[in-house]
């Protein structure tokens, strides 16, 4: 676990303990009060991302809280970065962009048993096509040569590990050609735990290796032609595979 997320996980026990100790339930729905009242001056645009807060003293008396339950809801916030507080400087809003927000979905993900791996590869299958298809309407031939060069570099018989760490940074990179922050952050959360399963099938199972070089081309190709519905086609082709060979086996 990430130094990030032990120390969540401490400051969310420690809320829950003094929310005990200090009258349960009402303690919790104070600082309930508090978050919503922060995340309300937020998305009204009261505070913007970057914005530092007011003083804690004055940010209190504006809302109507109290300066332990507002503090609270700060150490809540900043959880789950949209806050983030600067020791000693105050405390500001986070850039609000999808990869700190989704951050927390990462966190998730990472307790995936061997049968949520299906079930994420199946949220890939949806998922994928459709941005690689976004893709091979947005894509350059800048990015696309760099597509290719990546294949190039491992050359025609790579290790399975090798490999999949290729498809891994070649995927990512034309998710994030879709132009959609948003869907580029979900599919690099829900792609890495389906690592392990990627690199056995390419051990255990004859001509994976091949297959997939040949797929990767051939997605390649429907991006360079700008060939939106033959990109998706390829995409669920290639990730169908994975899953097909996983539900096979578990």
């Amino acid at each position: 676990m990430s130094p990030f997320w032990r120390m969540a996980g401490y400051a969310i026990l420690g809320t829950n303990i003094r929310s005990l100790r200090s009258g349960g339930v009402r303690a919790v729905a104070v600082t309930d009060e508090a978050i919503e009242k922060i995340k309300g001056m937020i998305t009204s645009g009261a505070l913007r991302a970057g914005d530092r807060l007011p003083r804690e003293a004055d940010l209190a008396a504006e809302l109507g809280l109290s300066r332990s339950s507002l503090r609270e809801a700060v150490r809540a916030l900043s959880l789950v970065n949209i806050l983030d507080v600067r020791r000693g400087d105050g405390t500001y809003v986070t850039s609000l962009e999808p990869r700190l927000l989704l951050e927390a979905l990462s966190f998730i993900v990472d307790f995936h048993r061997d049968d949520t791996v299906l079930e994420l590869l199946r949220v890939r299958r949806i998922l994928e096509p459709a941005a690689t298809a976004m893709a091979a309407e947005r894509i350059t031939d800048a990015e696309t040569e760099g597509l290719r060069k990546l294949l190039d570099s491992i050359g025609p018989h790579p290790e399975p590990e090798e490999l999949v760490a290729n498809d891994l940074e070649f995927h990512r990179r034309i998710v994030a050609c879709s132009g959609n922050s948003v869907l580029s952050s979900l599919l690099e959360s829900i792609s890495a735990p389906t690592t392990r399963a990627r690199v056995w099938r390419g051990l255990t199972q004859t001509g994976t290796m091949a297959q997939t070089l040949a797929e990767h081309r051939a997605i390649l190709d429907a991006l360079d032609a700008h060939e939106p519905e033959i990109a998706r086609s390829w995409a669920t082709v290639h990730i169908a595979g994975v899953e097909q060979w996983l539900a096979s086996v578990l």
